[in-house]
C-alpha cells in the first residue's frame, strides 16, 4: 500500500485548467486512459501521449496522480461566497426523503432515493455515511442505527469498493450544495 494521498479536485469544466498546464493522463490496467487521472510531473508516455504505466503500478513507483473531475453542477455556482452560502446553509433533509423526484436529481445519491428514504440522513456526518454505506463493501450497514454505523464505516479491511472518509465527507458537502442550489431555483 502506498502512502501517497488520494487527491480529487472538482472542477465545473476541467478541460479549461488542463488546457493551461502540461499534464500526461494516467492509464488504467485495461491499457485505456484513466477518465480523470492525470500526472503533472514527469512520467513516461507512450506515442498516444499517456502514461505507460498503469496509474496503480505507477502510485508504487512513487509517480503521485491527482484525480481532475468534471462536476457538472458547479456550473451554477458564480462565485466563492455563492458556493459558500450554499455550503453552510442547512438544506431541507426532509425533502431528500419525502420528495422522490428532487431526490433523484442530487448528484450522488439520485438513484438511491428508498435508501435514503429509509435511513434519512439528516447532517453532514450521516450524508458521509450514507454515502459509505451505498458503496459495495458496506452495504451490510446500511439501514442500521447511526451509532452503529459510525463505529466501522470507515475500516478500509474489507472485501468491495469503499470510500474513504475524507471523499464521502466532501461529496456530502457536494449534497448539500447540490440540494441547496436546486431549491433555490425554485
Amino acid at each position: 500500500m502506498s502512502d501517497l494521498p488520494d487527491i480529487d479536485i472538482d472542477f465545473a469544466d476541467r478541460t479549461q485548467v488542463l488546457g493551461l498546464i502540461p499534464h500526461t493522463p494516467a492509464r488504467l490496467e485495461t491499457n485505456k486512459q484513466h477518465n480523470t487521472g492525470v500526472y503533472f510531473t514527469d512520467i513516461p508516455r507512450s506515442v498516444d501521449g499517456i502514461a505507460t504505466i498503469d496509474h496503480k503500478r505507477a502510485e508504487e513507483m512513487g509517480y503521485f496522480k491527482l484525480d481532475m473531475l468534471n462536476v457538472g453542477i458547479y456550473a451554477g455556482i458564480r462565485d466563492e461566497v455563492h458556493l459558500v452560502e450554499l455550503m453552510t446553509q442547512e438544506p431541507n433533509w426532509n425533502r431528500l426523503w419525502e420528495d422522490k423526484v428532487f431526490c433523484t436529481k442530487i448528484t450522488h445519491i439520485g438513484n438511491h432515493y428508498e435508501l435514503i428514504r429509509s435511513m434519512k440522513p439528516d447532517s453532514i456526518p450521516r450524508m458521509a455515511m450514507f454515502l459509505a454505506v451505498m458503496r459495495p463493501g458496506k452495504t451490510n450497514l446500511r439501514n442500521k442505527p447511526w451509532k452503529e454505523i459510525a463505529k466501522t464505516v470507515w475500516d478500509r479491511n474489507v472485501d468491495g469498493f469503499t470510500f474513504r472518509r475524507s471523499h464521502a465527507v466532501a461529496y456530502a458537502h457536494l449534497v448539500v450544495v447540490h440540494a441547496n442550489l436546486l431549491d433555490s431555483l425554485n
